[in-house]
C-alpha cells in the first residue's frame, strides 16, 4: 500500500527553485532547461537535478568563500533534509561537463552599454572593448599540474595556474568573452580566437605586450579600431607628420617586407612622456598606435588620455580575483571541473554587473559609479528573501535595484599607487614532490606514546 503522507513529505524535500528565481531576469530557468535538454543532459536526480547545479556553479561564484553543503543552503529555503554531501555534489557536476555552460555563456551574456545610460562605453560612436590577461591558482593535483602546468622561475611555482584572456567591456566592466589555456600558452596567441569576435564600430585597446602585425592585421580585418600601447624598441618608419605630433607609419609582418614596403598596414603613432615626477614614467618615451588615421577628429592628447581608460579591465579582473573570489585557489580537483568552475565564477561576476547596469539606468549614473564589493554584499544578503509569487518577484528585483542604486562611490582621485607585493618569505621547506604522498601514522597516538623514565 502507498503511504501517500510519506510521499508528500519527500516531496516536499526536494529542491526548488524559489531562491533561484530571483535572478531568472538575468538568467532565466527555462533557457538553463531547454540547454540542459539541448546538450542531453536530461539524467534526472531527485536530490541534486541538473538545472540546480548550474545554479549550484554560480551560486559557486557569488558565495566561493563557502563550502559546498552552505552554497547549496543558500540556493534553497530551508529544508529539515540533510543538503547533500560533497561527493553527491561533486558528483553531479561532473555529470553535468562544461558544454551547458558553454551554450549559456554564448546566450545570456551581451554588451550592456548604451549611448545614453552608460556614455563611457563609447568614444565617438566606437563602442571601447579592451583585452587582457590573468592567471588563476587551481589545486595541486597531479591531473591539474599536468594540463595547465605551473608557472616558471627559479623554481616551479606552488600552484599550477590557468591562464584567463578576456575581452572586456569598459564602460560596464562586462567580460564579453574569455579564454582558458594552460599557463605556458602565451596571450598574445590566444588573442586571435578572441579578436575574432570583434565587430565595426568597436575600438579596442590593448597593452604593449599585443602588438604584432597579426594582431593589427585581424582588427583590421574584422573592421573595428585599436588602440594599444607598442614597445619602443619596434621601428616605425615616419610618412607623414601631423600639426598635433603624431604621425603616419606601416606595421609590417618582418624586417624585409618593411625594406621592400611590401604588405604594410597604415597606422598613426603618437609618442609622449610625462612631465610630473611623481607620475610613473616620468621622463620615459611612450608609444600608441592607432587606426584612427584622422587627427583632427581624434587629436593625439585626447587619444593618450583615451587609452588610459584600458585600466578599466584591470578593475574588472581585480573585481573576479580579489573581490568575488575571496581566497587565493579554485576547489576544482580536475581539469574540467576548473573550467566549469571558472565558468561559474565569470557568470556570477555578470548577474552582479547586470544588476549593477539596471540600477545605474534607474539612478541616471554611470555604471561604475557603483560599488561592485557593495552590490555583491547585497545580492548576498537580499537572495535568500526573494519570495514564491511571481508578482513579489517583480518587487524583490525593484526592490534590490533600488538598494543597489544607493551604493555609489565618490568620484575616482588622479592618482597612482606602486605595483608591489606584501608576502613575507616563508621559514617552512618548500613543497616536494616526496611531500605529496607523506607516510602517514600505523597506530593510534595513544598506542604510540613510550614514557621516557
Amino acid at each position: 500500500m502507498i503511504d501517500l503522507g510519506k510521499e508528500a513529505a519527500q516531496l516536499a524535500q526536494q529542491p526548488s527553485d524559489e531562491r533561484i528565481r530571483g535572478l531568472k531576469r538575468i538568467i532565466p530557468c527555462a533557457m538553463v532547461k531547454a540547454i540542459l535538454k539541448r546538450t542531453k543532459r536530461t539524467r534526472h536526480c531527485s536530490r541534486v537535478p541538473n538545472w540546480l547545479m548550474v545554479w549550484f556553479m554560480i551560486g559557486m561564484g557569488l558565495f566561493h568563500a563557502d563550502c559546498y553543503q552552505q552554497i547549496f543552503r543558500w540556493l534553497q529555503a530551508f529544508r529539515r533534509q540533510q543538503p547533500p554531501g560533497r561527493s553527491t555534489l561533486c558528483e553531479a557536476r561532473k555529470r553535468l561537463g562544461i558544454a551547458p555552460f558553454r551554450l549559456l555563456w554564448k546566450q545570456v551574456v551581451a554588451l550592456l552599454g548604451t549611448a545614453t545610460a552608460s556614455p563611457g562605453a563609447f568614444y565617438r560612436g566606437l563602442r571601447l572593448l579592451a583585452i587582457d590577461g590573468f592567471v588563476l591558482d587551481v589545486p595541486d593535483t597531479e591531473n591539474n599540474a599536468r594540463i595547465f602546468g605551473r608557472p616558471g622561475g627559479r623554481a616551479p611555482g606552488a600552484f599550477p595556474q590557468a591562464r584567463i584572456l578576456a575581452l572586456c567591456e569598459i564602460g560596464t566592466h562586462v567580460i564579453w568573452h574569455f579564454l582558458v589555456k594552460p599557463i605556458r600558452r602565451g596571450e598574445i596567441k590566444m588573442a586571435a580566437y578572441l579578436l575574432q569576435f570583434l565587430q565595426p564600430g568597436m575600438l579596442l585597446l590593448w597593452d604593449r605586450g599585443f602588438v604584432s602585425y597579426d594582431t593589427v592585421a585581424t582588427v583590421v580585418r574584422q573592421g573595428a579600431h585599436f588602440l594599444g600601447r607598442a614597445k619602443t624598441l619596434l621601428v616605425f618608419q615616419e610618412i607623414r607628420r601631423f600639426a598635433d605630433g603624431s604621425y603616419l607609419s606601416k606595421v609590417y609582418a618582418s624586417a624585409r617586407q618593411r625594406e621592400r614596403d611590401q604588405g604594410g598596414i597604415l597606422v598613426r603613432v603618437i609618442e609622449y612622456t610625462f612631465t610630473d615626477p611623481q607620475r610613473p614614467g616620468q621622463g620615459e618615451r611612450h608609444r600608441l598606435l592607432t587606426t584612427l588615421l584622422d587627427w583632427r577628429q581624434h587629436p593625439a592628447q585626447r587619444l593618450i588620455l583615451l587609452y588610459h581608460q584600458r585600466w578599466e579591465e584591470e578593475l574588472a579582473i581585480d573585481e573576479v580575483k580579489t573581490h568575488q573570489r575571496g581566497q587565493s585557489v579554485l576547489k576544482s580537483q580536475t581539469p574540467a571541473g576548473v573550467v566549469q568552475e571558472i565558468y561559474g565564477l565569470l557568470l556570477a561576476h555578470y548577474v552582479v554587473r547586470k544588476l549593477m547596469f539596471d540600477a545605474a539606468v534607474g539612478k541616471n549614473l554611470d555604471p561604475r559609479r557603483l560599488s561592485f564589493t557593495g552590490t555583491l554584499n547585497i545580492l548576498r544578503a537580499r537572495l535568500g528573501a526573494c519570495p514564491r509569487s511571481a508578482t513579489g518577484i517583480t518587487q524583490w528585483y525593484a526592490d534590490l535595484v533600488m538598494e543597489v542604486g544607493y551604493a555609489v562611490l565618490e568620484p575616482r582621485r588622479d592618482r597612482v599607487n606602486p605595483r608591489v607585493i606584501k608576502r613575507q618569505v616563508s621559514k617552512w621547506p618548500k613543497k616536494r614532490p616526496a611531500h605529496r604522498c607523506y607516510p602517514q601514522p600505523t597506530k593510534k597516538i595513544r598506542a604510540s606514546i613510550r614514557i621516557l623514565c
